[in-house]
């Protein structure tokens, strides 16, 4: 009798027959420090972003602490069946959370989910409302049911669930680990003997499918605090960096002595494509414009919007020849827009600080502008004034 209601046990994650509560507990021990860590990390980023998902996944990771808790007391205690039932509740309801939850941590949650939310949690409260059916007044009734249930919860993960979220096969692996457990389960509750082997691969696929989550929490993390940093340093419109990170980066080229040149342009008649055409167009222009000037300089150095319809390029690769690049670029924008550009450029000479070579490189721009437009022109210290007339004629 004793044993058969150690079997009972099956549906709980994890647990074990063994007479010795050692290694049933060195795993529940290992699966709390696991979800611990997952909590401290969604309750960090729910104090940053206020993301739904953070407070589901926490929610399920509290129920996952609890019946490991009591798993690690019922392997030291040997306490009754009825327990080890509600063990496996927590447990079922809180793969249901977590599934709701890595699909937060990706897409907001429409009519449809919610209405298989919802139904979904009228199947896990069913039990507790049908006593009346022999099926639930047996305790082996009920681990067969939550077992079924977390069957639905896998194939709607599959077919709903993985394919709309990032990190499809990780999420798949984890799947895949739950569906092997519960068929372990289920051997193992109607067999009459499994080996060694059987019950320590049953024992610690759960800890895989934490870790699996804890990948998944930590990477989408990641890929947020990189989209929020990236948001921060560049412009929403052309996906330029921002005249703060663009001249932050000029400065320390400056300073650690590179040899930097800065190319200031500036979109020819910019504004009255903006009155004629509207900002959509006078946009859409802007952003060809802008991956021109990217694509040119990407391989040599970083680029920027100034402001307004102002776009800026720092060179600090030794074998580039800025002239080339900025003619490379008002070329391209000629032919490939509706537009033309005026290009000024100016390089680091000493005594020369960040926002003084900017400035230089703004007035060459204006040269260009003031002297037929759609040109490039480099700039002249005053003792190369002469020098300067002689190019320009």
């Amino acid at each position: 009798m004793q044993t058969r209601q150690l079997q009972e046990r099956g549906i709980t994650m994890p647990s074990s027959p063994w007479s010795s509560p050692i290694l049933p507990g060195i795993a529940s021990a290992i699966g709390l420090y696991i979800v611990l860590i997952m909590t401290v990390m969604c309750l960090i980023m729910y104090s940053k972003q206020r993301k739904k998902a953070y407070i589901y996944m926490v929610l399920a990771f509290l129920f996952i602490m609890t019946y490991e808790g009591m798993n690690i007391h019922f392997n030291l205690s040997h306490n009754n069946q009825e327990q080890s039932i509600w063990s496996a509740r927590m447990q079922v309801f809180s793969f249901l959370m977590l599934n709701v939850s890595v699909y937060l941590l990706y897409r907001k949650m429409s009519k449809k989910a919610y209405l298989i939310l919802g139904f979904m949690f009228l199947l896990f409260l069913a039990p507790f409302f049908s006593s009346g059916l022999s099926l639930f007044n047996i305790s082996s009734g009920q681990m067969l049911y939550l077992s079924l249930y977390q069957g639905v919860i896998i194939i709607i993960g599959l077919s709903m669930i993985s394919p709309r979220i990032g990190q499809r096969a990780k999420y798949n692996l984890g799947i895949l680990i739950i569906l092997i457990w519960v068929i372990m389960n289920l051997i193992y509750r109607y067999a009459d003997n499994c080996g060694t082997t059987f019950i320590n691969v049953r024992l610690f696929l759960p800890l895989i499918y934490y870790t699996f989550i804890f990948f998944i929490l930590f990477e989408r993390i990641v890929e947020q605090m990189q989209s929020i940093y990236r948001s921060s340093i560049t412009d929403g419109l052309t996906n330029l960096y921002n005249r703060r990170f663009f001249m932050k980066n000029v400065n320390r080229y400056v300073d650690q002595g590179l040899k930097v040149s800065v190319i200031f342009c500036d979109i020819d008649n910019f504004k009255k494509l903006n009155d004629t055409q509207g900002h959509a167009k006078a946009d859409q222009v802007l952003q060809q414009v802008s991956a021109i000037l990217e694509e040119e300089v990407s391989s040599f150095g970083l680029t920027g919007r100034y402001g307004g319809e102002e776009l800026v390029a720092a060179i600090v690769d030794k074998r580039a020849k800025v002239n080339q690049i900025a003619e490379s670029v008002r070329e391209r924008v000629e032919h490939e827009t509706i537009v033309t550009i005026s290009i000024g450029y100016s390089s680091l000479r000493k005594n020369i600080t960040a926002d003084e070579l900017v400035s230089q490189a703004d007035q060459a721009m204006y040269r260009s502008k003031t002297t037929g437009k759609n040109k490039v022109s480099p700039f002249y210290t005053s003792s190369s004034t002469k020098e300067a007339k002689q190019l320009s004629s």
